[in-house]
């Protein structure tokens, strides 16, 4: 593999010549009072990487592990063999699956004694439209968003080693959720690969554990289920448990807060023989790793039995559900919530298998509301997950839509799958007001409007005539605050409705948090406060919010706040729904939630990197097959972009390009420049190109396409142009 990388990089340097180097960097402050210094590149100066490229149909295949062999867009992938495990190295191919980061922070931590919720993604031998590492344009697709009732998610296939999708764990860290993959054997076949690695000296599982816990930590993701569903001979179980301690040892010293779990199937005689219980014949595994999972035909006795083979570490027993049903099992399908009505009534974790069942057999066309049944039926058994870091951003996209909107501007019409673009989901449910019921207000995600992605939260509700108004809790937070903090909600209401929106949040500490900027609700609420709305933004932040109270395009209003905090615990946000001045009536409202922002303001006024070292290489050519929206037949064009940026600073990169003919910049001039095309979006340092329509280059002129490398920062504000990346291509026909 590494031999072939190297020659792909120098084929590239061969093809891809630099024309110009680096302009000189110069720095002008912003003119608003107090701005932030901002490093700039004039225009005329911009750095700009420019390659040459001779056009050629010549074909240039891409490894198939890594690009799907129709398209060449960028694939996760699993290893279906010991041997393939065994030579896995990184590859600069791999760095496309490679996560954004490690699980956010979140309250409690998984190192919490409270019993735990695992959810295991088995849909359909996996790698389905997930696999697409730059999004697909799936019609509906498969989306789970009730992240704040889980703990960890388990990535399952029946492939030896499952390596999960990036955009699951980058969804997943989003929300401070831990993601495990999957090492199986199964039948015949599996014997034989288990009594290869286990059967024989420490040598040959320790190799098997540390490429296990180098593709983790490689790939950022935590940790591994292990499924060993075949039997095994006396020598290889009696190693099962020294490579389960092998391989907790290493994964622990290697990734933050790594897991290894271990699933009921063999017993310590190495039969194959599923107990539905940790019970003295599958306790040595236990006691080798991180946690057990049960299998699902289990029965309450079973549930009183394990109370003593557990001891201090019920949490770390994670009782198998079924939510397909299948066996002799408590309860599943909408009636999950008896089996984990046991399970927590003794005390353990549970781990749900298959909850995409809501996906796989009911109606497509009712999948959110079906969805959301479902979650709902097991909420009294599922603890809230609290958010506990800073910045908190969320536009409520669930990666994916039927159109891309960016700040209320529709770039692109038609459908959408990116689960790595999937923003931080709030609490679904109804809430009621106590009493008589009346009051209620409903939240749901909704495909039909976005403020920036490709979904809003829909909200619903009735204000009765005895009360003022009604609110709901949309994120829980444990987040110690920084002495300033700016926040945003950007809102509109759907038809004739004239109630008044706010937001509203919760601080903890009472006793010495000092808050400036905002008032308590009431004596009774002293914790729950309301922020004054500013009139105008504040002066050293106009630059990034100068919206604040304006009326914006699509009938969105930004509504901002500035509050002055000093020793307090951000406890929970909630937007609140009031009558208009001088109503009697009942008050029905719908309100379409697009944005959520709670940054530390200073933050903002900190200097960003700027996109560095745009590179090209990669190219393939083709002849385009039909006459397109530009006239005649043309080429397409893919090709791989990389460029520097530390990544801590940024939630993703926005890809663009500008097509033009000749020496002439099409982004830049010298006329009107050319609005960029959005191509897609990135979170890594690189994206692939793939079949873009450009026009052929004229005879004895340079055709031109342009790329620009867009960040976007956890803060969530666009960045000017002139710190985005660039770098061009120039592309001519070959001599005859």
């Amino acid at each position: 593999m590494e031999a072939a990388g190297a020659r792909t990089r120098a084929a590239a340097r061969r093809r891809g010549r630099r024309l110009r180097g680096p302009a000189t960097l110069k720095e002008q402050r912003d003119p608003q009072p107090g701005g932030r210094l901002l490093q700039r590149r004039i225009e005329e100066d911009q750095e700009e990487a420019v390659f040459r490229e001779v056009v050629s149909f010549t074909p240039d295949p891409l490894p198939v592990r890594y690009y799907d062999k129709d398209t060449t867009k960028p694939i996760s992938f699993y290893l279906s063999s010991l041997e393939e495990l065994l030579a896995w190295t990184p590859n600069m191919e791999d760095g496309f699956n490679v996560a954004l980061g490690p699980p956010e922070c979140r309250q409690p931590p998984l190192s919490s004694r409270r019993p735990r919720t695992l959810m295991c993604h088995d849909m359909m031998g996996g790698y389905l439209d997930d696999k697409f590492i730059q999004g697909s344009a799936t019609q509906n697709p498969y989306s789970f968003y009730h992240w704040q009732y889980i703990d960890i998610f388990v990535y399952f296939s029946h492939h030896t080693v499952t390596i999960p999708p990036v955009g699951w764990t980058n969804a997943a860290h989003r929300h401070g959720v831990c993601v495990l993959g999957t090492f199986i054997t199964e039948w015949k076949e599996g014997e034989r690969l288990c009594e290869a690695f286990l059967a024989g000296d420490e040598r040959s599982y320790q190799a098997v554990a540390r490429q296990l816990v180098l593709i983790a930590q490689f790939f950022r993701f935590d940790g591994w289920l292990i499924n060993i569903e075949n039997s095994l001979s006396l020598a290889a179980v009696g190693n099962v448990p020294h490579f389960l301690r092998y391989l907790t040892t290493q994964l622990h010293q290697q990734v933050p807060r790594g897991l290894v779990l271990w699933y009921d199937s063999v017993v310590s005689s190495g039969q194959l023989t599923w107990q539905d219980e940790l019970n003295e014949h599958n306790r040595v595994f236990f006691d080798s790793c991180d946690g057990f999972f049960t299998n699902y035909n289990w029965r309450e006795e079973h549930l009183e039995r394990m109370l003593g083979q557990a001891g201090e570490r019920l949490a770390d027993v994670y009782v198998g559900v079924d939510v397909f049903a299948r066996g002799n099992v408590v309860g599943g399908r909408f009636h999950t919530d008896k089996s984990l009505e046991l399970i927590r009534k003794h005390g353990f974790s549970v781990a749900l298998f298959a909850p995409g069942w809501v996906y796989e057999c009911l109606e497509k066309g009712d999948f959110f509301q079906n969805q959301d049944k479902f979650w709902s039926l097991l909420e009294r058994y599922l603890p809230t997950h609290s958010i506990c870091s800073l910045p908190f951003v969320t536009s409520f996209c669930l990666g994916m839509g039927t159109r891309r909107v960016c700040y209320g501007q529709e770039e692109a019409v038609g459908p959408w799958y990116h689960l790595s673009a999937q923003e931080i989901q709030p609490l679904f449910g109804e809430h009621r007001l106590e009493g008589d019921g009346r009051g209620w207000v409903k939240m749901h995600c909704c495909l039909e409007d976005a403020w920036n992605g490709g979904s809003s939260l829909l909200i619903r509700g009735l204000i009765p005539p005895e009360v003022g108004n009604v609110s709901v809790r949309l994120f829980s937070l444990q987040v110690p605050v920084p002495p300033k903090v700016f926040l945003s909600m950007v809102y509109k209401l759907e038809g004739p409705s004239a109630v008044g929106v706010a937001l509203e949040l919760t601080t903890g500490d009472a006793g010495s948090c000092h808050v400036g900027g905002i008032s308590a609700l009431s004596a009774e609420t002293s914790s729950r406060r309301s922020p004054r709305p500013l009139r105008v933004p504040p002066t050293k932040l106009a630059k990034w919010v100068g919206r604040c109270g304006q009326q914006l395009s699509g009938g969105w209003v930004q509504r901002c706040y500035e509050v002055n905090l000093r020793g307090c615990l951000l406890q929970a946000l909630f937007v609140n729904f009031s009558r208009p001045p001088g109503s009697q009536e009942e008050e029905n409202f719908v309100c379409r939630l697009g944005e959520i922002q709670v940054v530390d303001a200073n933050s903002l006024l900190t200097p960003l990197p700027q996109v560095q070292a745009v590179t090209v290489s990669q190219v393939r050519w083709q002849p385009a097959a039909s006459e397109g929206e530009s006239g005649p037949a043309g080429l397409r064009l893919s090709c791989t972009l990389h460029w520097a940026y530390l990544l801590p600073h940024v939630r993703c990169f926005r890809i663009h390009c500008c097509r033009g003919s000749g020496g002439d910049s099409p982004c830049r001039g010298p006329s009107e420049p050319e609005k960029p095309t959005l191509l897609g979006l990135a979170f890594v340092n690189r994206y692939r190109i793939v079949d873009l329509a450009v026009a052929p280059a004229e005879p004895g002129r340079d055709g031109r396409v342009e790329f620009l490398v867009e960040p976007i920062p956890k803060e969530g504000f666009l960045v000017p142009r002139a710190e985005w990346g660039r770098a061009a291509m120039l592309y001519s026909t070959p001599r005859t």
